[in-house]
């Protein structure tokens, strides 16, 4: 029995899963977070994930720095950081014409439904609580990069689709 049959179908045959990872090495994320190990970890992951283009920024002013001379395929920024937080970079990001419909994932501890729902209502594209798995993150990017105009969040769901 191979993954396929094993999960009920819900795996991508390998030709899906290859052009998938084809798509993925062209795009260009940005991760925003202040903590070096959690950023480590997410570059580690998205890279198994076959993301390969990946730049760093500590905090949400830095963020602005990269963001102002390149455009950004996603966007993950943790919440709580110093000199500017992830919500306020949302903020941002959302009130510039050039970069207002990036996608945008809060990546945070914060697991409380107000703050699930101060994101979406700031502009967030998804919303991951920390700490996750990578099927969850694979998810939840993918779901996002799909919806192009909706809201993920598998805190609200327990699933990745699109909360319109």
């Amino acid at each position: 029995m191979n993954e396929r049959e094993r999960d009920g179908g819900k795996t991508p045959p390998p030709a899906a899963q290859d052009k998938s990872m084809d798509a993925r090495k062209d795009l260009e994320l940005l991760i925003v977070e202040d903590r070096q190990v959690m950023l480590k970890i997410l570059r580690r992951l998205l890279f198994q994930l076959g993301y390969v283009r990946v730049d760093e920024a500590v905090n949400g002013l830095a963020a602005l720095e990269r963001i102002a001379g390149k455009r950004y395929d996603l966007i993950l920024s943790d919440w709580n950081m110093d000199a500017m937080s992830g919500i306020e970079l949302l903020k941002a990001v959302r009130a510039k014409p050039e970069t207002q419909s990036t996608p945008f994932v809060l990546v945070t501890a914060e697991a409380k439904r107000e703050n699930i729902l101060t994101a979406r209502a700031a502009g967030a594209s998804g919303y991951l609580v920390k700490p996750f798995k990578l099927d969850v993150l694979e998810r939840t990017i993918e779901s996002v990069l799909a919806a192009n105009a909706g809201f993920v969040s598998p805190a609200i769901t327990g699933a990745a689709p699109a909360l319109d």
